[in-house]
């Protein structure tokens, strides 16, 4: 049986004449997921954080909500449950794989 180790990989590219690009992919169950309003500038915001990196999303320039934030909103919802109904039907074949294993 392999041991898979927690981990956040980080990249940044930054090439000429380029927007720079950052990637975050966290493999971690220490991640944490919050989400609220900013009081002090009246904005909802979503955070992702681990003690490696931290992902924040609010609206757009940071200012009043638009139509495509809503929209962002709706991708963001729906792709989580989507990752929810796949981790929970991983889950359960796994520990039906698990069970029926003598050896596990």
């Amino acid at each position: 049986m392999s041991e898979h180790r927690p981990y956040t990989y980080v990249t940044l590219s930054m090439k000429p004449d380029s927007t720079p690009y950052v990637g975050v992919s966290f493999h971690t169950p220490r991640l944490k997921v919050s989400a609220g309003m900013l009081l002090s500038n009246p904005r909802p915001y979503l955070e992702f954080r681990s003690s490696e990196a931290d992902v924040h999303i609010s609206t757009t320039g940071a200012g009043p909500v638009t139509d495509a934030d809503l929209d962002l909103a709706r991708d963001i919802f729906n792709a989580a449950a989507r990752y929810l109904a796949d981790c929970e039907c991983l889950h359960a074949e796994q520990s039906a794989q698990d069970a029926a294993d003598p050896a596990a």
